[in-house]
């Protein structure tokens, strides 16, 4: 049996004794009263005054006149089209019937998509990075990773600690918690990686703080999720729902769905020439949960735009875009000073702008970045994992693609 002060250990034996309880107090049991200093009795009253029927009472009544107390308590059955994201005033413990069961399809499609980063091989990239990369792809390998394992653990704080709690509507809650447990097992993967490849743990993880290149994502990113987190938001004032929903369309367009996205492709073009391919690998299984975030967040914001009838404003949308760029093209310079064998700086840059373009378009925006090209065509092929032999090489398994899910 379970010790569950120690879980891990054994109980130790108990001696109980039978505690008696005087009658009187059982009589009283579940009634005790606050008494006002007035005298007040406030029993069956609550805090705002309503009456309340207690549940006991409401079990021991027949249907028709427990239907009649509950019905004095102001309680009605949930209309899903009262739902809405946020400023919901349905209950928000009460899952079904959906309003959102597009929500519900991506809750579903994430618990189909279950890996760990313990099902991979990484027996060669140990030796790859120690007997074949070059000082200049150890340099962009090792930064990728420094940057992944810190903004994993933001976008955990910013679903987890400062979206969820406004969400007014179940579904979308259930399919964000599995976005936090995916968040964490992405850092998990980025650890993984660190401690097989033997990395010096404390050097990689203090990179984000002293790199001034990757210290700005993360301080720009540090920036919109304070705006949000604090506690005293209230969404009904429109100044805070813009700006919900602009740190909301942020993480989601730009923070997942173009730094992310574009960010695992200094991995896939080392793995393209048969390097590191247990780590691009994993990366490969990520990025598919952060399309299936992006996505998910870019629908979340329109709905949120529609029901709430915001309009953004333009300059604000065009400074973030020029910020995120000016910030990929930095973090690109330093991670890229020395090009690797097909990928440099101006491709990488190149290609976010090309991203946040689509981005932009799925949320119904002009694109931010006119002209700009695919510079890496293959990189959505690399989210699409249709067929994948299992990690014991005897069977193949269906998964689900993140790189064929429709942005509209």
């Amino acid at each position: 049996m379970l010790n569950w002060d120690e879980p891990l250990t054994s109980p130790a034996p108990v001696a109980t004794e039978k505690a008696t309880t005087p009658p009187e107090e059982i009589a009283d049991h579940g009634a005790d009263v606050s008494t006002p200093g007035n005298g007040e009795d406030t029993r069956g009253v609550t805090d705002t005054g309503h009456a309340v029927v207690p549940e006991s009472d409401v079990t021991r009544m027949d249907p028709a006149e427990a239907a009649k107390a509950i019905a004095a308590l102001g309680m009605k059955p949930v209309n899903p089209d009262d739902k809405r994201v946020v400023n919901g005033l349905t209950d928000v413990n009460q899952l079904a019937p959906f309003k959102y069961p597009w929500a519900w399809e991506y809750f579903l499609n994430a618990n189909r998509n279950h890996w760990t980063p313990l099902d991979i091989n990484m027996a060669q990239d140990v030796h790859d990075y120690h007997h074949k990369l070059t000082l200049e792809e150890r340099h962009v390998y090792e930064n990728v990773l420094a940057y992944l394992t810190t903004s994993d653990i933001l976008a955990m704080r910013n679903i987890g600690l400062a979206v969820m709690e406004k969400m007014s509507a179940p579904e979308l809650q259930i399919y964000q918690a599995r976005q936090v447990y995916e968040e964490s097992l992405h850092t998990w993967t980025y650890q993984h990686c660190i401690e097989t490849i033997g990395l010096d743990q404390g050097e990689i993880y203090n990179r984000y703080r002293v790199v001034p290149e990757i210290n700005q994502k993360i301080q720009i990113s540090n920036r919109r999720l304070n705006s949000i987190l604090r506690p005293d938001i209230d969404l009904r004032d429109r100044a805070e729902l813009e700006n919900f929903i602009m740190a909301y369309i942020f993480f989601a367009a730009i923070f997942e769905g173009s730094w992310f996205y574009n960010g695992f492709t200094p991995i896939f073009a080392l793995q393209r020439r048969g390097l590191m391919k247990g780590t691009a690998e994993q990366l490969q299984y990520i990025m598919r949960d952060e399309v299936m975030h992006a996505a998910f967040g870019i629908k979340v914001a329109k709905t949120i735009l529609q029901e709430e009838k915001v309009e953004l404003d333009p300059k604000t949308l065009r400074d973030m875009w020029d910020e995120a760029e000016a910030a990929e093209s930095a973090y690109a310079g330093y991670i890229l000073r020395d090009p690797i064998l097909g990928y440099s700086r101006e491709i990488h840059t190149e290609q976010f702008r090309y991203i946040a373009n689509r981005r932009a378009r799925n949320l119904g925006l002009d694109a931010p970045f006119p002209g700009a090209e695919n510079a890496v065509p293959w990189l959505d092929e690399q989210a699409n994992l249709r067929k994948e032999k299992n990690f014991f090489e005897t069977t193949v398994t269906e998964y689900q693609t993140g790189g064929a899910l429709k942005w509209d």
